[in-house]
């Protein structure tokens, strides 16, 4: 391996410890659900799940989920 790959793995070691650098606007997840996969998005801050309970409450175990894995990398909605 050369001494710029090594750089570079030491490099994305720091990010991956520094999360709070990590800002993600937008990402598209398939969540093996114990049914059936669900499709899970993000964009500009607002959730989506195809799953029916998302869609009658607007929140599901999936998003949550998700939302805890990424805790402090999500960006807030724009107000409008």
């Amino acid at each position: 391996m050369d001494y710029a790959m090594i750089g570079k793995i030491q490099k994305a070691k720091r990010y991956a410890e520094q999360r709070d650098r990590i800002h993600i606007d937008a990402l598209k997840v398939t969540f093996e659900g114990e049914n059936n996969p669900h499709t899970v998005t993000l964009d500009d801050g607002t959730w989506q799940c195809d799953c029916d309970f998302f869609q009658s409450r607007g929140r599901c175990s999936h998003t949550m989920a998700l939302e805890m894995i990424l805790e402090g990398m999500i960006l807030e909605p724009m107000a409008k």
